[in-house]
């Protein structure tokens, strides 16, 4: 049974019992805004649902399924054994305050185990955790009697917090969960008392496929002080593992999500010298991960999501480069692109633009190599000069390193990292907070109705892609760093300058009204890329509201009309990081 397939069943399962099926929300959770913005990427299924998860409800009903596209970088330095990947997709179905431990288990036995609908795996092979108890919640009595109706009471174990407790944080919902185990061995385990299942865990003789979380309960400072007015179900089974195990295979990479990829990279490599299959598995994963995140927008960077996918891209060249694998020979993005468009067509409509970034970042990080190995060589040791001057990666330095019998301390490299990083979120928080010098002095106000009108030309002539990034205005000019990965040429410079001052001189109203977030969003109202916005918010329109020039999620102040701005004109364009461009502007 391929991946796909297990993926539409799962889909086809919970739709035949109501579910209604749900897309998978965006890689990038600033998308979604919410709580949500305070991670980087989605890193679980139940993430992008967690409003409606703590009471809100939800406008498709009680019942929820959908395959969630996650990208998970804590163990990128394990990615390339059996089990890890930057990007992997979650399974998953929730009862939102509807049905409970009874239709939940039923229904992931039934999908794990029935042949015409489901995975079709053998029920002797299954085993099953519960929920041990504490002193605040009592053992789950009540599942382990529903289970007993699927599978002998002696496949059944009890384990504690630390296993079957689910939390999102020490002040959220939580409750006891129940997990599905799989036998992997040829011969078959078969019983197997407490202590003999918990050596198997250990072994990875068996693997966990499916997890459902009883929501019944409510914390505060990480002691459950009360039970929820509703009861949630939240379940969650990987794709990549669920598909290993339905494939007969030990390897997450041996599976049809990574088999073509894998393949293709031999075709330019030999797979059997040593360390050279981990490589593959990490070029193929990260290679995977970098595809998706472009697909959604981001550029690479030096900061937060865009250092990670430069990180991820960088770590796949470094790997094939490694491999005596150089320029253009290996083209992996085609293969992914085709394998996924079906499930995520976003993929197939970014494919030119995908190719772009990557060969951009492939383009400067061929430079970064050769200078970062000539250093190398004329004697720099230290890993995170070689890492910030030149950009080149922590794991080729250790490998040079170990090649001379040299050592790289690498708790060092991740303590100068980390001040450095501090020291740049400090700085940036500095610069931008707000956006404006002094909120009091006309010259700035003016300057910032001249921002949202630069803004929207930008837009207009270059592509409405192009988002805010960033913005500072001062009393002599204005700065806006926006997404954009070319220079931009003197005509188009002059053709957003002439919108501007067409704008100006046409003396548009500017107004403001206060609405739900959703409803601002809904009217296609501009946001500053990444920002955290509340529940309610302020959208300053430029025109009449219901054909504006300019729609923007702002906090003001404004002028009341744009015939008083005077004469607009572009200082300078330049670039401002990778993928992003800065405009000064000034008004006379």
């Amino acid at each position: 049974m391929s991946s796909h397939e297990i993926r539409k069943r799962f889909l086809d399962f919970f739709a035949y019992h109501a579910h209604t099926i749900l897309p998978s929300a965006p890689l990038i959770p600033h998308a979604d805004g919410g709580d949500r913005a305070l991670t980087l990427f989605n890193v679980a299924g139940m993430q992008p649902l967690m409003p409606y998860l703590l009471g809100q409800a939800h406008p498709d009903g009680k019942r929820l399924a959908n395959s969630q596209m996650c990208i998970r970088t804590i163990d990128i330095d394990e990615v390339g054994d059996n089990t890890h990947a930057t990007f992997f997709e979650m399974l998953g179905n929730w009862s939102l305050g509807d049905y409970y431990k009874a239709e939940s288990i039923a229904w992931s036995y039934a999908f794990l185990t029935d042949t015409e609908r489901g995975l079709g795996l053998d029920p002797a092979r299954l085993y099953v955790t519960v929920f041990a108890g504490n002193d605040v919640v009592p053992r789950d009595d009540e599942a382990v009697a529903i289970w007993k109706q699927y599978i002998p009471e002696h496949r059944i174990y009890f384990r504690d917090e630390k296993d079957n407790w689910w939390t999102a944080g020490p002040d959220s919902p939580a409750g006891p969960s129940t997990e599905m185990f799989y036998d992997l061995t040829p011969e078959g385990l078969g019983d197997m008392d407490a202590a003999a299942f918990e050596r198997a865990d250990e072994q990875q003789h068996i693997v966990e496929v499916w997890n459902n979380v009883f929501m019944a309960y409510r914390q505060e400072g990480g002691i459950v002080v009360a039970e929820l007015p509703h009861k949630n179900v939240d379940t969650g089974a990987g794709l990549e593992r669920l598909t290993s195990v339905v494939q007969g295979v030990r390897s997450i990479y041996d599976t049809d999500l990574f088999q073509s990829l894998i393949d293709h990279i031999g075709l330019h490599t030999d797979l059997a010298q040593s360390d050279a299959m981990r490589r593959a598995r990490i070029i193929a994963d990260h290679t995977k991960a970098a595809c998706f995140l472009i697909a959604e927008g981001l550029v690479p960077s030096s900061q937060e999501r865009g250092y990670i996918l430069r990180r991820l891209i960088r770590r796949a060249l470094a790997h094939a480069y490694r491999l005596g694998i150089h320029n253009d020979a290996l083209d992996l993005i085609t293969l992914i692109v085709e394998m996924y468009s079906d499930a995520y067509p976003l993929l197939a409509e970014q494919r030119d633009t995908i190719r772009h970034v990557w060969d951009q970042e492939k383009n400067k990080f061929s430079k970064t190599l050769d200078k970062g190995i000539h250093a190398f060589e004329k004697g720099e040791r230290d890993a995170f000069t070689l890492f910030t001057t030149y950009g080149f990666p922590l794991e080729m330095t250790k490998e040079l390193a170990a090649e001379k019998g040299e050592y790289i301390n690498e708790v060092l490299f991740a303590e100068k990292m980390q001040a450095h990083q501090d020291a740049s979120r400090q700085g940036a928080a500095q610069a931008f907070k707000g956006g404006l010098a002094n909120t009091d002095d006309p010259r700035v106000i003016a300057l910032h109705t001249a921002h949202h009108l630069l803004l929207a030309a930008l837009q207009q002539v270059l592509g409405a892609s192009v988002v805010q990034k960033g913005s500072n205005i001062t009393e002599e000019r204005l700065r806006i760093d926006f997404a954009y990965d070319q220079k931009m040429t003197d005509e188009q410079k002059q053709t957003v300058s002439e919108l501007v001052q067409q704008w100006i001189h046409a003396d548009l109203p500017v107004t403001s009204m206060r609405m739900p977030k959703t409803q601002a969003e809904a009217l296609g109202a501009q946001m500053e890329f990444g920002q955290k916005y509340p529940d309610e918010v302020t959208v300053y329109f430029i025109g009449d509201p219901d054909h504006a020039i300019s729609k923007e999620f702002c906090g003001g102040p404004h002028v009341d009309r744009t015939g008083v701005l005077g004469t607009f004109r572009i200082l300078k364009e330049e670039a401002s990081s990778q993928g992003v461009r800065r405009i000064k502007a000034v008004l006379a």
